[in-house]
């Protein structure tokens, strides 16, 4: 592997763990952790440079699901709070 794929690896990876850091729910945090850091040890040993590209793409991919996923859950948490103090207007 070239220095500069190395480095664009090394980036993806250290990004993808930190944006994963960043679920509120433990199972999603360890799930998604867990699995980036198998794909990483999985595919650490490919040479094929084209295979690399191809594997760096997926894994851009995988990082902006991880973001949008992020943003979703923070956002969820923040507006569940407003939907507990709504009342019935059936109730007595």
């Amino acid at each position: 592997m070239a220095a500069s794929s190395r480095a664009q690896v090394l980036d993806l990876y250290r990004a993808m763990l930190r944006e994963s850091k960043h679920f509120s729910a433990y199972n999603y945090r360890t799930y998604a952790i867990r699995r980036i850091r198998d794909a990483f040890r999985e595919n650490k040993n490919v040479g094929d440079p084209a295979e690399i590209q191809a594997l760096v793409t997926k894994a851009k991919r995988n990082l902006g699901i991880i973001r949008r996923q992020v943003s979703c859950t923070v956002l969820c948490s923040r507006s569940r709070g407003a939907l507990r103090v709504v009342t019935s207007p059936w109730s007595g």
